[in-house]
């Protein structure tokens, strides 16, 4: 027990002599935060700072990105470009405009990204007064499209902005790009992230990128399901079987859809219904002003009750 304790002594002795404090005073006073937004997982500052990085010789001329973003029910397409201030948004569109077009279900899937791009691309050359110049590829046949320069005016340019997203081949947000390049916007890209492209034989197929433009693998699994599992038919396809929209008829929808989007594109606004009056069941706080008018009110009372009673008391008199 004495030689244990002797250890012990011995090895307390040579940790507090050698080991080296690592986040001393003059550490922490050197320490800088990240950025908000990097804490909390929401921004590749790397990335960003590619994307939005201008040439000084341009005179501060906007960079456009064409940034793509999903939640669970909603499509965000947008045009921005950086600003000291921060990003101003040129154009928007969602995927939530869409039943104003026909598409009433499915509005988060590959197709529903395409019509949104289509649309946000309509809708910014439609603004900048360029639609007429740039029409795109009005026929979606699946293959690679980029725009070719008018003689009047340079075609829009922006650059792809994924987020967070990771680019696999097939991803939804290369179907935005596919909608935003064959609405006549200048997109760099390549195609071999359009799904359809095959990694093993580096080979590209426009049939079966059509086939999701179209909403072809959407008609083939709700074909499968009608025969194989028809219980499950019934609940995830409930809203298709609700608006009588058979896996046949599929295509057709989604070419009205686009017709429909090229013929006007400009946003509407909604309008907001008034705000409904509810029961108040406390008392509202008065303000300063009205409890000085009820005091006023109050004075007033009862100095003329006093008048009264003393006009009584000379009438007893």
């Amino acid at each position: 027990m004495v030689i244990f304790c002797i250890w012990y002594a011995n090895c307390l002795t040579f940790s507090q002599v050698f080991v080296k404090a690592q986040k001393s005073r003059a550490y922490s006073k050197r320490f800088q935060v990240k950025f908000k937004r990097r804490r909390e997982g929401k921004t590749d500052y790397r990335a960003r700072i590619r994307l939005i990085n201008q040439d000084k010789n341009k005179y501060n001329t906007p960079k456009y990105r064409f940034v793509v973003r999903f939640t669970n029910k909603d499509i965000i397409a947008q045009i921005t470009s950086a600003s000291i201030a921060g990003d101003l948004v040129l154009a928007a569109a969602y995927a939530h405009e869409l039943p104003r077009y026909g598409l009433e279900v499915g509005l988060t899937n590959y197709t529903a990204a395409y019509c949104t791009g289509l649309l946000l691309a309509r809708r910014v050359l439609k603004m900048l007064e360029m639609d007429e110049d740039y029409e795109g590829n009005v026929e979606a046949t699946g293959e690679d499209f980029s725009v070719e320069p008018a003689e009047s005016r340079r075609p829009f340019r922006a650059l792809l902005d994924v987020g967070l997203i990771r680019t696999t081949t097939g991803n939804r947000v290369f179907g935005a790009l596919k909608g935003a390049l064959d609405g006549g916007l200048d997109i760099p890209h390549s195609h071999k992230r359009f799904a359809g492209f095959n990694k093993e034989n580096k080979q590209f197929d426009a049939e079966v990128h059509r086939k999701y433009i179209f909403g072809g693998h959407v008609s083939a699994y709700m074909k499968a399901l009608m025969e194989d599992e028809p219980e499950k038919y019934q609940s995830h396809f409930s809203e298709y079987i609700k608006r009588g929209i058979e896996p046949e008829g599929i295509e057709e929808m989604y070419k009205k859809v686009h017709a429909a989007i090229r013929a006007d594109p400009t946003i509407k606004k909604c309008e907001k219904e008034p705000r409904k009056e509810h029961k108040r069941y406390n008392l509202r706080k008065l303000t300063y002003e009205e409890r000085k008018e009820k005091l006023v009110e109050r004075l007033n009372a009862l100095n003329s009750a006093a008048n009264d009673e003393d006009d009584d008391e000379d009438d007893d008199e």
